[in-house]
């Protein structure tokens, strides 16, 4: 039985067909099993390549189509990197309204987890964004990044933003945007003044991607 907190929350059936765990949450593909138990926090970083090979879907394992989804923070959407393998469409609108930390914008990251080689790579803001992005494309494409791999976005063909398990506001998109871009600058002014640039230029192609306004609902 479903937990309590995402019972109401339609499940598609895709991810209907995947365990749940103790607790009542449905088990992502990408979990890794430990100690008998399934492990939320710690991916299987096998899946990575598994995933992006024969084109899984990240969150329940089956076969993608010619659509590929990405839930992305704010800061991916401005350089249009992703730190995870494609998902269904409907997988990840799942996702924004059950996974406890993009639903809830008060939610932290669990500090339990670890990273192996070849687990997650690149930069992680410790804060909670307040809302998040669905990319949706066509192709993506793995680089390499230090001992791991990102994953770099082809050009949109449907973008959502979401907050708390719903269609974000406009207000609630530019404040999301403005808690990380300060950390993002201050990256690009270490590596210099052409960082600096090619960053702000980017800032600007994503700022013309927002909505005017995307209403609750």
């Amino acid at each position: 039985m479903l937990n309590a907190a995402i019972r109401n929350i339609p499940l598609p059936p895709r991810l209907a067909r995947r365990p749940v765990s103790e607790r009542g949450f449905p088990v992502p593909w990408f979990c890794s099993f430990r100690d008998g138990k399934w492990d939320f926090v710690n991916l299987d970083p096998r899946k990575i390549g598994i995933a992006y090979n024969q084109q899984l879907c990240w969150l329940c394992g089956e076969k993608l189509g010619q659509y590929k989804a990405f839930c992305i923070g704010p800061m991916c959407s401005i350089n249009r990197v992703a730190s995870e393998p494609a998902q269904h469409l409907e997988c990840s609108r799942y996702a924004v309204a059950a996974c406890p930390f993009l639903a809830r914008p008060n939610a932290k990251r669990n500090d339990a987890a670890t990273v192996a080689p070849g687990n997650i790579v690149g930069i992680h803001l410790a804060h909670n964004p307040g809302a998040c992005l669905i990319w949706v494309t066509k192709s993506y494409r793995p680089m390499r990044v230090d001992d791991g791999v990102l994953f770099q976005l082809g050009d949109p063909v449907e973008l959502s933003w979401w907050a708390e398990g719903r269609k974000a506001t406009r207000a609630e998109i530019d404040a999301a945007m403005a808690k990380g871009l300060p950390h993002l600058r201050r990256v690009a002014a270490m590596d210099g003044s052409e960082a600096m640039h090619e960053l702000e230029q980017q800032i600007t192609h994503a700022e013309k991607l927002l909505p005017v306004e995307a209403a609750p609902g």
